[in-house]
């Protein structure tokens, strides 16, 4: 028996008169809904500040201080790309061109994750289910972290307001390394079937776990030894880790969200629609923040 939860879909004016009232939006205004020049030129920011800081520290040797920073730099830059451009292009909104999509979708990957097992665990599961335990993986982090009251509780629990930044600073690391091959090898997404994955998607998926390996860790230890690659390779990745935790934490963890649970192998009816269940799980910040409204792509909303 699978876990699943199903919405009362049938009185849905919330969700027809909200569709109605953004499409015409866009329609009066006479915008697309993909993204225009100004995401171009974001791309083209983002990507050149991270291609560029990566080849001056494989490049130029530097003093840790200088390094330090770069990576910082670099790791911001990463967050970026992950946020505005990875995230639209998997979405299908960065361009019409599905095809382009797919390759700026594949700038995960570039970062070390796997964007098709991305697009399972994000578009489908967790915008599905959002904040529902025993579904979301994105709630999925028991017993380091509880965040819900739904999740069993440990004593290490009454501290972790004190361990969560550190943890969601290695994140990503956990995420390249452990989380998408368990999802490889099991053929699961937490509780959830992971789609059937053609010869292109396993192609893909280790070329670009090997060429992680060459990028992040082989080339920099050759050029510059093990003492100052494991430094850059950690203040580069706890940066990125920290930003992508925090905005989409920010977007579902906080105190005015809701959470549903559901057990394992079971079914579970819900009152609301979809769509108000959305409005339910979910929070802006900083909306008059320019800065991370650019940054952010407007996750943040």
């Amino acid at each position: 028996m699978a876990t699943k939860i199903i919405f009362n879909n049938k009185n849905n004016d919330f969700f027809v008169a909200l569709k109605h009232n953004v499409d015409q939006y866009f329609s009066t205004n006479n915008i697309e809904k993909t993204g225009d020049y100004r995401l171009y030129i974001k791309t083209v920011v983002l990507l050149s500040v991270f291609i560029g800081t990566y080849i001056a520290l494989m490049a130029v040797p530097m003093a840790w201080y200088f390094m330090v920073p770069l990576c910082i730099l670099m790791g911001a830059a990463a967050a970026g790309i992950g946020l505005a451009i990875m995230h639209d292009a998997n979405h299908g909104s960065y361009s019409k061109n599905s095809k382009l999509n797919d390759v700026l979708g594949l700038s995960m990957n570039m970062l070390g994750a796997n964007a098709y097992f991305w697009k399972q665990k994000h578009n489908i599961i967790h915008h599905t289910y959002t904040n529902v335990d025993g579904i979301d993986d994105d709630i999925a982090k028991s017993p380091i972290i509880r965040q819900c009251e739904s999740q069993k509780w440990v004593p290490a629990h009454k501290v972790q307001h004190l361990y969560l930044l550190p943890v969601y600073s290695l994140s990503i690391l956990f995420w390249v390394f452990i989380m998408d091959t368990t999802k490889y090898f099991s053929r699961k997404i937490y509780t959830t079937e992971a789609w059937k994955m053609s010869p292109k998607n396993h192609l893909v998926f280790w070329v670009t776990k090997i060429w992680y390996v060459g990028m992040y860790i082989v080339l920099p230890i050759s050029l510059f030894g093990v003492g100052y690659w494991a430094v850059g390779y950690l203040v580069y990745h706890m940066t990125v880790g920290l930003v992508l935790s925090l905005i989409f934490q920010l977007a579902h963890v906080v105190e005015n969200t809701e959470f549903e649970h559901i057990p394992l192998d079971t079914t579970k009816h819900i009152d609301s629609a979809w769509a108000e269940h959305q409005v339910k799980t979910t929070a802006n910040f900083a909306m008059k923040n320019k800065f991370i409204n650019w940054y952010a792509g407007g996750l943040n909303f």
